[in-house]
């Protein structure tokens, strides 16, 4: 999942890692016990609107934490004790496997309404999942289409066709056939791609200005690029919610102003600043100041989650080996973190899999130091003929990236090679280079596991299967489609022995780094900020976003 600069379950290995980090790192104290506040109005402060909120498109953090307070999952995270703890939303448990956990089954909750009273079914989640399969709802997870039975043909519901491998017994049960076992699927029925979706107010590919709630709240309006305004659901009931709360009358989300406009805003906490609070990662020129400054000690949340910020080398491209071994040498790291702010940013990284995640393994097949080996680098460029080459960068039209691809432009230089930076709309910049129609040299891209183990990395950015398969939302940004690799993905995802599995994941991290098919850049830390009058805010330490599903604002 990214995080738009820049899920679903947790081993207690990676939650007690996450947790630690966060421990140690610092966090807001707004989540503080007491009974919540009723009433008001919280602001979300973001510089740029999510790519969807379409609970079947997202794949943002963003947009997702936004979805929250909107539509029910079929399980769920309950984050409010000293670990998170998967739990049913709309089921009423975590799932039934059976048949080697191939099939799946899961019963709703009754008395769940939507928005206009009437019942939510598992008929609602069985249209909702189809969706995901329709060419127009594109931009989603993959799991649905690499898991389900029948998947690989199905094009999705609104020409009438069903998908036989998704049943639905009765009104309020739901059963899923998959095509191989997968332990963990009740983690993924966590991730908005398994919410309902009421076939009758479906507008399929508009459907993010129109989603129909079945959370505490509403769209009241929506200005795409401008502004979101949520009010009350009056048909959602906290008895059958185990996870949010409704404690706020509206929840006004505006979109568009500079990130370190929003930074120096929330941080003078005055006027609606107070009861404001940011989803965007707080500007690089910003970040080590806000994070440094004893008096925003209550109001700044450092959120650990296992993340990658890392650039794509575009392998259809940049076809001799020894180039991109070269980048990976030439590339600057301490001046590219510090466009991200620094230390207080995360650690460099030398792996795709960061630490926290199964299957991590620590090696560094480039450059010890930080700071390149230019020497190295023009040794690789020497053995390929010294070419005189010009490529494309796609960032975020965003002035951290414009530091980050000016870093990166200095480097290469050094080595002979000429980078025209693409600052790309900030809206739409995972639309747009997930797209296999956009392609560049080189692509800067971040990752959070969908939940921390390598089966929710590894494949998702480097199954070259998928440049063909989901064209409009493609996330193999480096265009790496080598056999050995895909095999391997795929004999790893039939392992059942964990510690064999997660032994294989970090050989195949290697082996992708052997490629030279990406630079990993840093190893995240989530970093927002809030007004003096928020309150109930939790880290989510799955998303790595401050969790709003508690929030409220104080008298």
């Amino acid at each position: 999942m990214t995080r738009r600069t820049r899920t679903i379950g947790l081993t207690a290995t990676a939650v007690a890692i996450a947790l630690t980090a966060t421990a140690c790192g610092g966090s807001s104290s707004n989540n503080a016990g007491g009974a919540p506040a009723k009433g008001g109005t919280l602001t979300i402060l973001d510089d740029a609107d999510f790519n969807h909120i379409d609970p079947q498109r997202t794949y943002t953090t963003e947009g997702s934490s936004m979805d929250y307070e909107l539509v029910r999952t079929l399980t769920g995270w309950d984050e409010t004790g000293s670990q998170p703890k998967l739990v049913g939303d709309l089921a009423t448990n975590t799932g039934t496997p059976s048949k080697g956990s191939t099939v799946w089954t899961f019963h709703l909750r009754h008395g769940v309404k939507w928005q206009d009273g009437t019942d939510v079914t598992a008929q609602d989640v069985k249209y909702g999942v189809e969706r995901v399969f329709s060419p127009d709802i594109n931009g989603g997870p993959p799991y649905a289409s690499q898991w389900l039975v029948g998947g690989a043909s199905y094009k999705g519901p609104f020409k009438g066709q069903q998908l036989n491998s998704i049943q639905t017994p009765d009104k309020y049960t739901i059963v899923f056939h998959l095509n191989q076992p997968v332990a963990d699927f009740n983690e993924t029925t966590a991730m908005t791609t398994w919410s309902a979706v009421p076939k009758a107010h479906d507008t399929g590919a508009s459907y993010d200005t129109h989603v129909w709630s079945d959370g505490p709240y509403m769209i009241k309006s929506y200005s795409h690029g401008k502004e979101l305004v949520l009010v009350r659901n009056k048909y959602w009931n906290q008895a059958t919610d185990p996870i949010r709360e409704q404690n706020l009358n509206e929840i006004d989300a505006k979109f568009g102003q500079d990130q370190s406009a929003i930074d120096q805003q929330i941080k003078s906490d005055a006027g609606v600043a107070q009861t404001a609070i940011t989803q965007t990662p707080i500007a690089g020129s910003d970040l080590t100041t806000l994070a440094n400054d004893p008096s925003m000690k209550s109001r700044f949340y450092k959120i650990a989650a296992p993340g990658i910020n890392y650039m794509a080398i575009n392998m259809n491209r940049v076809k001799d080996i020894r180039v991109r071994q070269a980048i990976e040498y030439a590339v600057d790291k301490t001046t590219v973190r510090g466009a991200f702010g620094g230390s207080v940013y995360g650690d460099y990284a030398s792996t795709m899999l960061a630490p926290g995640i199964d299957g991590h393994k620590n090696f560094n097949l480039y450059s010890s130091n930080p700071a390149g080996d230019v020497t190295k680098a023009k040794a690789l460029m020497k053995q390929a003929g010294n070419p005189k080459l010009t490529m494309s960068l796609a960032v975020e039209n965003i002035p951290t990236h414009e530091h980050f691809a000016e870093a990166v432009k200095t480097a290469l230089a050094k080595i002979g090679i000429t980078v025209n930076i693409s600052p790309l709309d900030k809206n739409n910049y995972f639309s747009i280079v997930d797209n296999v129609k956009n392609q560049y040299d080189l692509t800067w891209g971040d990752w959070i596991a969908d939940w921390p183990n390598a089966s929710t990395v590894l494949p998702t950015l480097f199954d070259g299967r998928q440049i063909t398969k989901l064209p409009q939302s493609n996330n193999d940004l480096a265009y790496l489609n080598d056999p050995k690799v895909n095999a391997q993905i795929d004999t790893i995802g039939k392992m059942t022995d964990i510690k064999q599995r997660n032994a294989a994941y970090g050989a195949l991290d290697e082996q992708i780094m052997k490629d030279a098919a990406v630079v990993p850049l840093m190893y995240m830390n989530f970093s927002d900020i809030g007004g003096s009058k928020v309150g109930g805010v939790i880290d989510d330490t799955i998303m790595a976003e401050p969790s709003l599903v508690h929030a409220y604002v104080k008298n």
